[in-house]
């Protein structure tokens, strides 16, 4: 497909109004012919206007908004560039042809003004530019979601987001679905993001999507995690995202990492001063060779390592099936002496 120009693609998204308002513009709503928002930024309120009906150019065009507050107005190609912080014109095109599902130009020169080639699906930059299309997690389905896994206590979890209406795409051949998702980026010892995890939701919250597999990562996952809290002398790492939110809510201040799979759990890096870790076991043969694993590293660099293990297959099956007091008492016992006054904080 030839390489389409601004006005072109202002007016492809045009005929698609309101699923884009829908998309990026998620705090508003519909109000007959408009969609009415606080701003182009996707802030709550009901300053912003976009016609969502009109013809495909010029004034009155599909798509053309304004912002009675400010005077502001453009197109939804502006609305893509702000809502997710865009820059360069390479990178919010890119966007553009993603979300109506258009064929990428064929290869080329690069953009003049970016310099930059699309990001390959799966990499890193594809999940840095996932992580900027998120949203808070506080008030969204995947908090309910969340709630309804016996996790409640979200302090520190700046790490996960949520995301509307996040594609999911078969395996094989298949129609691309979308669904809500939770978003959790991985981060190296320094904060950089290497990658993301999605887990898509039923659109309610009350449990995973009905798609297979309902979780899946992306980026460069060896050695990083999702991290909660900073790892200084002490911490704790794990696979799972909701295991080890399930843990924190038992030690709600230790400074957590999901590794996303026991064999990324076996690589887990080691921050500078580390000098305990908790090692998060999933009760599976999987789970114990990944222990074994992280033990053998962690005790020839150094570290004390201590296992904590649950009852059933993973801390949150225990949160679930036993409640939050069971899992305190079962972890009391678990770790150190000393860190129970200083982690186990009600």
């Amino acid at each position: 497909m030839a390489r389409l120009n601004a006005s072109e693609l202002a007016q492809r998204l045009g005929r698609e109004a309101e699923a884009v308002c829908r998309h990026y513009l998620s705090n508003g709503r519909k109000q007959g012919n408009y969609w009415q928002v606080g701003d182009v930024r996707n802030t709550p309120g009901r300053s912003m206007f976009v016609r969502l009906t009109g013809s495909e150019a010029g004034k009155g065009a599909a798509g053309k908004w304004t912002d009675s507050a400010t005077g502001e107005h453009g197109d939804l190609l502006d609305v893509i560039r702000d809502s997710l912080g865009l820059v360069e014109f390479f990178d919010i095109a890119e966007e553009a042809r993603r979300f109506l599902s258009l064929q990428h130009p064929e290869p080329g020169p690069r953009s003049r003004r970016s310099g930059k080639p699309p990001a390959p699906s799966g990499s890193s930059e594809a999940a840095r530019r996932l992580w900027r299309m998120t949203q808070p997690l506080a008030g969204s389905i995947a908090a309910t979601y969340l709630r309804n896994r016996g996790i409640t206590d979200l302090r520190e979890t700046a790490n996960l987001r949520f995301h509307p209406n996040c594609y999911w795409r078969p395996e094989g051949d298949g129609a691309t679905e979308t669904w809500p998702a939770m978003i959790a980026v991985v981060t190296d010892l320094d904060g950089i993001i290497t990658g993301a995890h999605r887990t898509w939701l039923k659109r309610d919250g009350s449990g995973k999507a009905p798609v297979d597999p309902p979780r899946k990562a992306m980026g460069n996952l060896l050695g990083h995690g999702v991290r909660f809290g900073c790892a200084r002398d002490v911490m704790a790492a794990g696979e799972g995202i909701e295991t080890m939110l399930s843990l924190r809510q038992a030690l709600p201040t230790i400074p957590m990492a999901a590794a996303l799979s026991a064999g990324h759990l076996a690589a887990t890096r080691f921050p500078p001063h580390l000098r305990r870790l908790y090692i998060v076991r999933d009760n599976d043969p999987a789970g114990d060779s990944a222990r074994d694993s992280v033990m053998d590293r962690a005790i020839e660099a150094g570290i004390e390592a201590i296992t904590l293990s649950p009852m059933l297959g993973d801390f949150n099956d225990d949160l679930v099936s036993f409640g939050l007091e069971a899992l305190r008492a079962q972890i009391r016992v678990q770790i150190a002496p000393e860190d129970v006054s200083r982690f186990m904080t009600l």
